[in-house]
């Protein structure tokens, strides 16, 4: 039995709306794993989605999550978005600030049903790709990779996004669980091979003693792919529980919890009347609508805004 060393905060003890991170220091491998319950319910209940849309965004938002709980400086911002190119879907966009996740889909009904129960990328987003940018507020910068929509799930997209721009061994796996009348779970997971750079000095001078990288890194998969969707998404067992299960026999497994996630809408209606006010106020009257207000929508939380343009 290896050595089990916790960071504890606050939370659901199911692990709901929080991601959990860990850290392999003997396979030089770290990873993060979240599940979405209520506040994954609080987005998709501000749309009627179908439920391939509902899937979709779901998953959607985990990978959002588990990219945007990388960052170390809390007003960073992770946005998700994908390019589409004759395909049913029309827009997906979601992003991450400080815990907060937001996202939204828009498509063709039409070709979404067309594109079957169980539809593949290519199925949703045509000739698609997938825009991944991280807007880091420490060092003001951007850094954004694109990747083709390609495979069968957006856990795919997320491998290929890291084995293509970050040249880093990754296994992502994400899943999604419809809960009769309640709404739905989602779960997901991303392990990584840790950059050469980044592994502990005192590591790096017994590294002999340990076998290869690419042997490291295969055994660390073939642990991770043994995750169960029913893992992922189960309302009684916990993250930890479920970290243990695939690492219990690591020399030593670190595990500290994350950000607690939360439905993160940013529509302020005093920011909307200020961006209104920029415009000339002959401009403002014909925005109005009948009852003398200009009505401004918000597509993430469906809501809208009256503003009145003599204010």
């Amino acid at each position: 039995m290896g050595l089990w060393s916790v960071v504890t905060m606050a939370s659901d003890e199911t692990g709901f709306d929080q991601t959990l991170i860990f850290t392999l220091p003997a396979q030089d491998a770290r990873g993060r794993i979240v599940r979405l319950g209520p506040v994954l319910d609080t987005i998709l209940s501000a749309h009627a989605y179908p439920p391939v849309v509902e899937r979709l965004l779901a998953e959607a938002l985990v990978l959002t999550a588990l990219l945007g709980s990388t960052f170390k400086e809390p007003t960073s911002q992770l946005t998700l978005q994908a390019q589409t190119d004759n395909g049913a879907i029309t827009l997906l966009v979601c992003d991450y600030l400080a815990g907060q996740l937001r996202g939204y889909v828009a498509f063709d009904p039409d070709r979404l049903a067309e594109a079957g129960a169980d539809p593949s990328l290519f199925a949703l987003f045509g000739k698609g790709f997938l825009g991944i940018t991280f807007d880091h507020a420490d060092t003001k910068q951007r850094y954004q990779g694109i990747v083709p929509l390609e495979g069968h799930c957006l856990a795919d997209a997320a491998q290929t996004y890291f084995r293509q721009s970050e040249q880093l061994p990754t296994f992502a796996r994400i899943a999604v669980r419809p809960i009769a009348g309640t709404g739905c779970i989602a779960g997901g997971v991303l392990v990584q091979q840790l950059a050469f750079t980044e592994t502990e000095q005192e590591r790096l001078d017994v590294r002999a003693e340990h076998r290869d990288d690419e042997s490291r890194w295969d055994h660390v998969r073939a642990l991770a792919e043994t995750l169960r969707d029913e893992e992922l998404t189960s309302a009684t067992l916990s993250l930890e529980a479920v970290v243990w299960r695939l690492f219990h026999d690591e020399d030593e497994v670190r595990v500290t919890r994350g950000d607690i996630l939360s439905r993160g809408c940013r529509c302020d209606p005093a920011y909307l009347a200020t961006v209104i006010a920029r415009f000339p106020a002959d401009e403002r009257a014909e925005m109005a609508g009948d009852n003398g207000m200009i009505g401004v929508d918000c597509a993430f939380c469906s809501r809208t805004f009256a503003i009145d343009p003599e204010q």
